[in-house]
């Protein structure tokens, strides 16, 4: 079964081709980062309307990528929330019109549906159940998962997303837009230990995260540097370190409550390289396993979509004609497929 997969819900236009049995066709991705750059973060309404531009155009060229026609898709999936409402709607628009076009079945997906399983795109696939950290600018949570759409919510975070924390923190720094990668960079010259933030709520029992107090400490430990680039740097170290050490012991948390020794972790924040090597170390440690997507599917892409939708489409699962979009979408609201396959 070849599946298109569109994904639109924020600043990303991503549009791939996924065959059930040949793996991934296409997979093309246009970011808006410049677009927004000059505002300091994402306006809906601008991202909307390049999704509006970009999208038919990354369509064709993933069938010319795959040399597929048109004909030969035999289902849509599109990204159907949670995300900005205006841009859900050009992606579900124009994901459910081709489907019906083509006469195929269309199938509304949830987007951290997608990230949580964008590492089964790789070579070494992890097996269920595993424990998720789904990590980026908009979630930080922790999920045991069973199986597709067996998802159930261990912790989530009660105020900012890591990847907010990081991109917020970035501001107060004066780096430019997005700010959470440029933060990690500069990171990589700080001094370890020069400044020593808290690791919130870990102090108590539970897996929920809280990263906005962070921001604060953030900012008035900015006041009193003297601004220089290596007071910086040290700053973005002590940051860093206290988000990764965070999510570091919430995971190790969630492995022992559920006596499960598989960890996947996805979302925007997974690339971040100091997080990936403390998350190796930690599962070596236990004698576990962590399984991450490559670095291009850790942000917003289409690859993931047309995964997720591939396994519902092939279980039989179909989004009616209606197109409706969730700006808010809690992910254990979801149902597993009624006849799951493998692929």
């Amino acid at each position: 079964m070849r599946v298109l997969g569109i994904e639109t819900s924020c600043d990303e236009t991503g549009i791939a081709i996924y065959d059930t049995q040949r793996g991934l066709l296409a997979h093309q991705l246009y970011s808006q980062v410049k677009l927004h750059a000059d505002y300091g973060g994402v306006v809906p309404e601008l991202a909307s309307r390049d999704h509006v531009r970009k999208t038919l155009p990354l369509i064709e060229q993933a069938l010319q990528e795959a040399q597929l026609t048109a004909q030969e898709i035999d289902g849509v999936a599109y990204t159907a929330g949670p995300g900005l409402i205006g841009a859900l709607l050009v992606g579900a628009c124009i994901g459910r019109s081709l489907a019906f076009g083509w006469g195929v079945p269309a199938v509304a997906v949830h987007h951290m549906e997608g990230h949580l399983l964008a590492p089964m795109l790789e070579e070494n696939p992890p097996a269920f159940p595993f424990v998720a950290l789904l990590v980026s600018g908009g979630h930080t949570q922790l999920v045991q998962v069973d199986g597709i759409g067996q998802y159930q919510l261990l912790g989530e975070s009660v105020d900012d997303a890591a990847g907010e924390a990081f991109d917020k923190t970035a501001k107060l720094m004066g780096l430019d837009y997005p700010g959470g990668p440029r933060l990690a960079r500069m990171a990589e010259s700080g001094e370890p230990g020069h400044y020593k933030f808290p690791r919130p709520m870990t102090d108590r029992p539970g897996l929920d995260f809280s990263f906005s107090g962070l921001k604060t400490f953030a900012a008035n430990t900015l006041a009193a540097t003297d601004g220089s680039p290596q007071q910086l740097a040290n700053v973005a170290r002590a940051f860093q370190d206290a988000v990764v050490d965070t999510l570091l012991i919430k995971c190790r948390r969630a492995l022992q409550q559920t006596g499960l020794k598989r960890l996947v972790v996805a979302g925007g924040v997974s690339a971040n390289q100091h997080l990936r090597e403390e998350l190796q170390r930690l599962m070596q440690h236990i004698g576990g396993e962590v399984f991450f997507p490559r670095p291009e599917f850790c942000t917003d892409n289409g690859a993931m979509i047309a995964y997720a939708g591939a396994q519902r489409l092939a279980a039989g699962e179909s989004t009616d004609i209606a197109i409706k979009t969730f700006p808010r979408w809690p992910l254990n609201q979801l149902q597993p497929p009624a006849n799951p396959q493998e692929g």
